[in-house]
């Protein structure tokens, strides 16, 4: 009797499993491993509710030169789909990209067409004339300084998430061929050997030693000559690149995951609205800091800067691995004493020891800005709150 109940039941329930069988198979969301946070976030926000990407860099890590944990490595190992900035600002993950997600699909951002560029500046101050001559007017970005990303065409970023863009785009031009040339933070690996085993624990103690670079761990790593010539990885600053990448996003996980495209596509939808909206809100929020002269910790800022008006004096290290030359001090201290400048940015990562060098004599006061994020919430919301976050700094310090 009770075998007929069972076998009656069973005849009964069979067609609902066949109906609802699909809908278990493409529950399982794909494995993801992102970069650094902001990637992270973008890449969250695309998979809301349908899986959370795995994070490679942690928030209290360097992107330029981290030992990854056994878990970030797994994650890596494991990923269907790998999405980070470039081998130009996390060179070290390019040996363990081939080792461990040799399997994975893999989506470089700055890369993709359409992107917006700009190569490193090479003086310490940072007018907005000297980027004369190093935007890629060949992305179709003539000058980014007059674009209006607030009003982004959505039908052209539905031509983007099916990878068939507009901007007549040869990376060539970029020399992204040879990647081997092209590692971009001044890093001196001298230095990284000297430190091998810090892992980025924001001991002020060791960064007051170490002039305020501590980037971990790097031994048995092929290491790269951070020349800071070519693009400027900090790409993800500037949120005309946040939109084109969403749907850039949207695309790679619809192509490994087509049973949950519909989610990622109406997810990136709403990223690029909640992008929008956090990009006009900063734009009022730095409505009176368009003339404002400020100097900044390092020169990471520019792809944020130029759409929204802002003209810095200058940096006081080209990148966030080299000290600068007493002659660039001096240059730095000199403008600031003739235009009267009263700001500078520091960040979390850094002491101020060097800003206080710089600035000492002046009535100048230091606050801090963090293109990272790194104390903001982690998820979906992430990276309008970054955006929102850095005005919020740079209007605090310029008023």
């Amino acid at each position: 009797m009770l075998q007929y109940n069972i076998t009656g039941f069973m005849k009964h329930i069979a067609p609902l499993i066949l109906i609802f069988a699909p809908l278990t198979a493409h529950a399982d969301a794909p494995r993801v491993a992102t970069d650094i946070l902001p990637v992270h976030a973008l890449t969250a926000r695309v998979m809301d509710g349908v899986g959370t990407p795995d994070l490679i860099v942690p928030a209290n890590a360097s992107p330029h030169g981290h030992a990854m944990r056994p878990s970030e490595a797994k994650a890596l190992d494991e990923a269907d789909l790998v999405i980070w900035i470039g081998e130009s600002l996390t060179p070290w993950l390019e040996g363990p990209l081939e080792a461990l997600g040799g399997d994975a699909q893999k989506l470089e951002l700055l890369e993709v067409e359409g992107t917006v560029l700009h190569d490193f500046r090479e003086t310490a101050t940072l007018d907005a004339g000297d980027h004369d001559g190093h935007d890629h007017d060949d992305h179709g970005h003539e000058d980014h300084a007059g674009h209006d990303h607030g009003d982004h065409d959505h039908a052209k970023e539905e031509e983007h998430a099916g990878h068939d863009h507009d901007h007549d785009h040869d990376h060539d031009d970029h020399a992204h061929d040879d990647h081997a040339g092209h590692d971009h933070d001044d890093h001196d690996h001298a230095k990284e050997e000297e430190h091998a085993g810090h892992d980025h624990d924001h001991d002020h103690g060791k960064e007051e030693e170490h002039a305020g670079h501590d980037h971990g761990d790097h031994a048995g790593h092929d290491h790269h000559d951070h020349d800071h010539s070519g693009v400027d990885p900090h790409a993800w600053l500037d949120p005309a690149n946040a939109l084109l990448w969403t749907d850039t996003i949207a695309a790679a996980l619809s192509e490994i995951d087509p049973d949950n495209a519909a989610a990622y596509a109406a997810n990136a939808e709403a990223a690029r609205a909640e992008i929008s909206a956090a990009q006009a809100e900063v734009t009022e929020t730095l409505s009176g800091a368009q003339n404002a002269s400020y100097v900044v910790f390092h020169d990471a800022y520019q792809y944020f800067e130029l759409p929204f008006g802002l003209t810095p004096l200058g940096a006081i290290r080209q990148g966030d691995a080299v000290d600068p030359s007493p002659a660039r001090i001096a240059e730095l201290r000199a403008e600031i004493t003739e235009r009267g400048v009263t700001c500078a940015m520091s960040e979390p990562q850094f002491n101020t020891r060097m800003i206080d060098t710089v600035l000492e004599g002046t009535d100048a006061k230091t606050v801090e800005i963090d293109p990272l994020g790194t104390t903001i919430e982690q998820g979906p919301d992430f990276y309008p709150n970054l955006l929102k976050a850095m005005a919020d700094s740079l209007a605090s310090c310029v008023d």
